[in-house]
């Protein structure tokens, strides 16, 4: 039996939901976790009443200004910033959808380094802040569809992933991109649980990397990035599910091989390597035909690389999309 939508105790992958050493975490953590389900229902029915969060922290400088605005021919309204800063996946601050928004303060966002590694003209470590002055900030607004069949819509702050590549220098022998998440529990602190191996790790094809579309933001809303959805830096890549979307980078290692990314690891079966948004391939625990906009209460369907096809379907002439889901 196929689910129009995932149950939310079927979210995780079975070999974490099954786990002997978490299940009496998980119990105990069943009524936190009802709440925030409850939160997650009255965002999409609009009957909220409790206080909203605060708006995102006020640009630091005019830095923070961006050069430009492109929606790529989305014409839908944002999702309210409460219900993007409230709603999260983000499995190093905790597995209930509120508990990021609860201990995404303890990241600290400021000295941020990121460091380029592997298969590079010369390996570097580049100054989060030097990389926004340098580079300029853009505003996308993106759709985002996460692989639990539920979406947003998202104005993004950023740079094209394409500009920092450039800068790294690849070989001619790269040909993968890995992004490494920060490892530290006491700013992430259920990474002192076995959920997922840690450090998190994510990665793109070279070719992928350098879409126009591929994305790294910094910021959403107009402020920098709150710490639950991924401050200060983090992927986004609209034509993929969510989890693809690396969150705290302190690295981009550039490789020959295709990286052993975190959930393609712990369950290859369900969550593909490409992870690209696509209705004709189900969730062997759901169907992914359609989904739920936050904010709506009616389904709808989903689109073939979450609507950016014109954009990015050429990255995949050829291929079986099933085969390499």
């Amino acid at each position: 039996m196929r689910f129009a939508e995932p149950p939310s105790r079927e979210i995780t992958p079975e070999g974490v939901y099954r786990s002997r050493r978490e299940f009496l975490r998980r119990a105990l953590a069943f009524t936190s976790t009802a709440a925030a389900f409850g939160t997650g229902l009255t965002v999409l029915s609009g009957r909220g009443r409790g206080e909203p969060p605060a708006p995102p922290a006020p640009a630091p400088s005019p830095d923070w200004v961006p050069r430009s605005r492109e929606s790529f021919g989305l014409t839908e309204p944002s999702t309210p910033f409460e219900a993007v800063s409230t709603y999260n996946n983000y499995y190093e601050l905790g597995l209930d959808k509120g508990a990021p928004s609860r201990l995404g303060h303890l990241i600290r966002t400021r000295p941020w380094t990121l460091r380029i590694s592997g298969e590079v003209a010369r390996e570097l470590v580049v100054d989060l802040d030097e990389l926004i002055r340098g580079f300029g900030l853009e505003e996308r607004v993106y759709r985002m569809r996460c692989v639990e069949a539920w979406s947003m819509v998202i104005p993004w702050l950023g740079f094209p992933l394409k500009k920092l590549v450039e800068r790294a220098q690849p070989t001619s022998h790269a040909r993968f991109v890995e992004l490494r998440s920060l490892e530290d529990a006491s700013q992430l602190p259920n990474q002192e649980s076995n959920v997922l191996p840690w450090p998190y790790v994510e990665g793109l094809r070279l070719d992928e990397a350098t879409n126009p579309l591929a994305f790294l933001a910094v910021g959403l809303y107009g402020g920098p990035l709150p710490g639950q959805n991924g401050a200060p830096l983090r992927l986004v890549v609209p034509w993929k599910y969510g989890f693809k979307g690396a969150k705290s980078i302190v690295e981009l290692r550039f490789t020959r091989q295709r990286p052993a990314t975190t959930w393609n690891q712990v369950a290859p079966r369900e969550y593909g390597f490409f992870a690209n948004v696509n209705p004709n391939v189900d969730h062997p625990r759901w169907s992914q035909e359609n989904e739920r906009r936050i904010g709506e209460l009616e389904r709808r369907p989903t689109l073939l690389f979450n609507g950016y096809a014109e954009w990015v379907a050429q990255l995949y002439s050829g291929m079986d999309l099933h085969a390499n889901h």
